[in-house]
């Protein structure tokens, strides 16, 4: 399958820290990585890794962070001619702080990702793909915001299925203002926490209601340790998690759980077997060592199936 990837492409500054330090407070990091991430960079990463082509649009700036953003992409394949290279601004970065059990707090840098010029962008880019996986990240705003819209109408002309990964700091920056863009993807993934803070809600029940009315019935959730929720007109299901050990940081677990569920679906299977799958992607993905330390195959997928 052929997907086109908008999203962020930045690197990650992780620290790994015993507890996140209170205000005015220094902590001792036990160990710190520079890696590449963002949501865009990571979601391609994990599709070309399932063996799919793969189109990233993203913007980097004309500095050292650049080589390093982009060497897990490149490393598996993912075809970069619609990567921007932006002469005013910096390469994203985003600096994590990672506590035991993997569980992190971040403070993110903008940089080029933001000014992502929707002047290149060209309807025939599509025209190739099978599907869009979109990181909301884009529609936060500045260029990169017009961008993602562009990207999105054609879509719809060509009906193509778009799956729409959400994210905390976009939830946060954007709130529902993003729905209005968003109507009409085929699917909506996100957490319980991006969920609550979109809809207003104060339960889960009362999120999957809101969203329903707005006219979004296909939904993914991923919900920690309950693994996560597949919602479809036909009704919910809760899908357990895969028991996996040695978690040591979650960054681009969810970029993971998103990129599986994509693949599932194009390939044909049915939501709820998507949804398994992309619950131990985001597993297998935590194991490893940033964003896209621990990139998923068809192996690992064939071996939860079988």
């Amino acid at each position: 399958m052929r997907f086109f990837v908008l999203g962020d492409v930045s690197v990650d500054l992780l620290f790994f820290v015993e507890r996140i330090p209170e205000p005015g407070e220094e902590v001792p990091s036990r160990r710190a990585l520079m890696k590449p991430g963002g949501a865009g960079g990571t979601l391609a990463a994990q599709l070309a890794s399932l063996g799919h082509r793969v189109h990233l649009a993203g913007r980097v700036g004309q500095d050292p962070f650049a080589e390093l953003a982009l060497s897990r992409v490149r490393e598996v394949g993912v075809d970069l001619k619609h990567l921007q290279e932006d002469p005013d601004h910096t390469t994203s970065s985003v600096l994590i702080l990672v506590v035991p059990g993997g569980e992190r707090a971040m403070v993110s840098a903008e940089g080029a990702s933001r000014y992502l010029d929707p002047a290149l962008f060209k309807p025939r880019h599509l025209d190739s793909a099978d599907a869009v996986v979109l990181s909301a990240y884009a529609l936060v705003g500045g260029p990169s915001r017009s961008y993602a819209v562009e990207v999105l109408e054609a879509a719809r002309k060509r009906e193509l299925p778009v799956f729409a990964d959400l994210g905390t700091g976009a939830v946060r920056a954007a709130g529902a203002e993003l729905l209005k863009h968003l109507r009409g993807v085929t699917w909506l993934l996100m957490n319980q926490t991006e969920l609550l803070a979109l809809t207003g809600a104060s339960s889960l029940s009362e999120g999957v209601a809101r969203l329903r009315r707005e006219g979004f019935s296909h939904l993914a959730i991923k919900v920690g340790a309950m693994g996560s929720i597949v919602v479809t007109p036909e009704g919910e299901e809760l899908l357990e998690p895969f028991p996996i050990e040695d978690i040591v940081d979650s960054t681009g677990a969810g970029d993971a759980y998103t990129a599986a569920f994509a693949h599932a679906i194009l390939e044909g299977r049915s939501p709820v077997e998507a949804g398994r799958l992309a619950n131990l992607a985001g597993a297998l993905a935590a194991t490893g060592l940033g964003a896209q330390g621990r990139l998923i195959s068809l192996e690992d997928l064939k071996i939860a199936a079988g």
